[in-house]
């Protein structure tokens, strides 16, 4: 029982707060466009993109293979060039050709820590993408932030920013991968208490930020309702809210923002526990700041419950049977949950431009630096 209790407390860590508050809570710099239908999204002039490409998605298979699938209009075909490194993409012979609309699988290729394609339209400029996951068995919620489509036509970069779960299980391997994969910069949004509990495990001479997104009001489970799902909803929407009204969240998420529109600090990755809550906001927010339709920044943020499936499954069958209703709603990310602190951006902010620009006191510059370190085409 005392397990259950601390990894309930982990769990429940991003949630705190807001109880304990009382809230209801090639690469071409450019500027994104377009505005999200819903409100959520930040207004930016429109541009010309010259990148065709609607769709574009990797999927590294069990037997090793690639299925590739992209969509490019006012093409007539697509050429794909694979390579090790994304700078360093081999353009001797295509491993893959197809139309304009299509879907490849790619055999035949050497392991690797990753596969880059280059997708090269006959008309248009090219689109580099990779497999969005890294396969880290240590930490499953560990892939790639970027590979999206903005609703101006732009993309987001993909190799210079992760979002990851815990970081104290990585095996020696992995960390000798993320050497390699260059990561240079690792924002840790986790209370003091988990960080001691499990210290990052980074590659040296990483710059590692503290930047703690619940602050010093501590982590405890009292006043829970986890015996029904009601119980444990409430409790994530709340987390949720508080995340972007409180002052630590706000510092935070400043923190974040600033470091990722930096050059210097590529290639980021940004963590949590569980890679989901904490994380899952500084996602949405980024991606929503970038541009991205609301429904693809959901889609990014729903992808946890796939890739923590399994280890959530064995948590949840070592929790005793009365509060695994609302258990399961904590281990869970929902739409409600994300949609909660967008609800809290409007109540508190306004806008979406305006939490960007009061709650993380981002200016005009700055924005411009995150799109053109973080936006393609």
């Amino acid at each position: 029982m005392k397990l259950i209790n601390k990894r309930l407390a982990a769990t429940c860590a991003a949630c705190a707060i807001a109880l304990s508050s009382g809230l209801a809570a090639g690469i071409s710099p450019a500027v994104a466009g377009g505005r999200h239908g819903d409100g959520h999204g930040v207004h930016q002039p429109a541009t010309r993109h010259q990148i065709p490409f609607t769709a574009a998605t990797v999927t590294q298979n069990a037997d090793g293979s690639f299925t590739i699938t992209w969509a490019a209009t006012g093409a007539r075909s697509v050429s794909v060039y694979a390579g090790t490194d994304q700078n360093r993409i081999s353009y001797k012979r295509a491993v893959a050709k197809g139309s304009a609309k299509a879907t490849v699988t790619v055999t035949g290729l050497a392991a690797a820590d990753r596969w880059w394609f280059e997708l090269v339209p006959d008309r248009g400029e090219s689109l580099t993408v990779a497999d969005r996951s890294l396969h880290l068995a240590s930490a499953p919620n560990f892939r790639d932030a970027g590979g999206y489509r903005t609703a101006g036509g732009q993309w987001v970069r993909m190799g210079v920013l992760y979002r990851a779960n815990d970081l104290g299980k990585l095996t020696d391997a992995d960390v000798a991968k993320l050497k390699r994969l260059g990561i240079r910069t690792d924002i840790d949004f986790r209370t003091d208490s988990e960080i001691t509990a499990s210290p990052d495990r980074i590659p040296a001479g990483v710059t590692y930020i503290h930047a703690n997104v619940i602050g010093t009001s501590g982590v405890g489970t009292g006043g829970i309702d986890l015996t029904t799902e009601a119980g444990g909803v409430a409790m994530m929407e709340a987390g949720e809210k508080a995340f972007v009204s409180s002052d630590s969240g706000r510092a935070a998420y400043t923190t974040f923002f600033t470091t990722v529109a930096d050059p210097k600090a590529a290639n980021v990755v940004y963590h949590c526990t569980a890679g989901k809550d904490r994380t899952g906001w500084a996602s949405a927010a980024l991606l929503t700041a970038l541009g991205v339709p609301k429904a693809t920044v959901l889609e990014d943020y729903l992808l946890s419950n796939v890739n923590l499936a399994a280890s959530n499954a064995a948590t949840l069958a070592a929790v005793p049977a009365a509060i695994r209703p609302g258990y399961k709603a904590v281990l869970d990310v929902r739409e409600s949950y994300l949609q909660s602190g967008f609800d809290e951006v409007t109540v508190t902010y306004g806008t979406f431009d305006n939490y960007l620009r009061q709650g993380l006191g981002l200016t005009p510059k700055d924005l411009r630096a995150l799109r053109a370190q973080l936006l393609v085409g």
